[in-house]
């Protein structure tokens, strides 16, 4: 049974919580400065403020997984990014939303993805010997570990691309239960351990039950959302409707109405607790990023649709490969599919909402192209011929 609503907010009202939530709306320490500690404390802050980070294997720019503290930062250098994530024992990849980095201490709140695996049996791969291929495994890394599935004997049968070895179902099959761990990537590749080597003693343990971990989760999703309907709560940690119903009055979330929105909400009281107020964040943000993962929320919080299109044909794809958003003074404010060539940054393709978001297009791509190295920025197309100029010639300004 849903409580009723005791606190109503407009729309502008959920929208300024929901960008303060994700660290675009008066963010402390936003531009990454410092000595390579201090970034990487940063990327740190971000990811357990954010408590998921999403994965994936897309790289134009950069990888999703450094776009995501770069939006909320500024150019922090990538090696301190990727040494934030993967170093000091502080993260772990598991899955949440997707393929995620996650903070270290949520290990014991995954305990019940970990349960529901393990009495499934088995993943999409199925193997053919599961004790024998589990126990080399282990074996192995016990004795040489960490090591990538290339260093344990190899990831492909030699067939087809997707064909994996059974070495690989059977670590991957056992980083999903828990008994191996992923607490680092090099050169993109997994890097396996033994949770006894890679999770502190304090958390290494699975004794909380599904019902407490559930209410971390939902208590965390609301904390990152600041405001979400019973979807958006789910889809943050990809937990089922049924599973958020069961401990939402549990998790200290608050009721909360939303004008415009359809369905109840619940805020996080602390979001609640005082006005969001602050400078924006102007910046491209990763098709993944969690302010814009969730489709349907991005398009009823900030009237903005957006479609990954990397996995569309190219003649049907509209506004290109990897369309980033433009953030800009809270609002999303067009989109541009960048690209690299040399020391140039080319904007493939750019929309704009409004004329009055041609500057910080421009400054999102100065940025940007200053962070990755480049010197100078192209557009190569653009919604109109209007769009086009006004972008190159605010881009010369600057």
């Amino acid at each position: 049974m849903t409580l009723a609503a005791s606190v109503s907010l407009s729309a502008d009202d959920a929208r300024r919580i929901a960008l303060r939530a994700q660290g675009f709306l008066g963010a402390p320490d936003r531009r990454g400065g410092g000595t390579p500690r201090g970034a990487g404390g940063k990327v740190r802050g971000v990811l357990r403020h954010l408590g998921a980070v999403q994965l994936d294997t897309i790289s134009v720019l950069a990888r999703s997984h450094e776009l995501i503290p770069y939006a909320r930062l500024g150019a922090v250098g990538r090696p301190a990014v990727e040494a934030a994530y993967w170093s000091g024992g502080h993260a772990f990849e598991y899955w949440s939303h997707a393929a995620c980095i996650l903070p270290i201490e949520e290990w014991p709140h995954f305990a019940f993805r970990r349960r529901a695996r393990r009495a499934r049996g088995h993943r999409w791969h199925v193997l053919r010997d599961k004790e024998r291929s589990t126990r080399a495994v282990l074996d192995r890394l016990k004795a040489d570990g960490p090591l990538t599935s290339t260093e344990l004997g190899g990831a492909k049968n030699g067939g087809e691309w997707f064909e994996w070895s059974e070495t690989k179902i059977a670590v991957e099959w056992l980083l999903d239960i828990g008994e191996v761990v992923c607490a680092e990537r090099r050169g993109w590749k997994r890097v396996y351990d033994l949770p006894e080597r890679a999770v502190p003693d304090a958390l290494l343990h699975d004794d909380l039950d599904d019902r407490e971990c559930l209410r971390r989760l939902v208590a965390l999703a609301g904390q990152s959302l600041g405001v979400g309907t019973r979807a958006d709560i789910a889809d943050y940690h990809r937990l089922k409707g049924e599973q958020v119903d069961a401990v939402i009055a549990d998790s200290g979330l608050v009721p909360v109405e939303v004008e415009g929105w359809s369905k109840p909400a619940w805020a996080d009281p602390a979001a609640l607790a005082a006005p969001p107020r602050g400078r924006h964040r102007t910046t491209l943000l990763s098709p993944f990023d969690s302010l814009v993962w969730d489709r349907p929320r991005t398009e009823r919080i900030f009237g903005f649709t957006h479609r990954l299109e990397a996995y569309v044909p190219k003649p049907k794809r509209i506004h290109g490969y990897f369309a980033m958003p433009l953030l800009a003074g809270g609002r999303l404010q067009g989109r541009v599919d960048p690209a690299r060539e040399g020391r140039t940054l080319v904007a493939r393709q750019l929309s704009l909402t409004t004329p009055r978001a041609a500057r910080p297009m421009a400054e999102a791509l100065r940025e940007a192209a200053g962070w990755v190295g480049c010197d100078a920025v192209r557009v190569e197309r653009a919604g109109s011929a209007e769009e086009a100029a006004a972008v190159t010639a605010e881009l010369a300004n600057l």
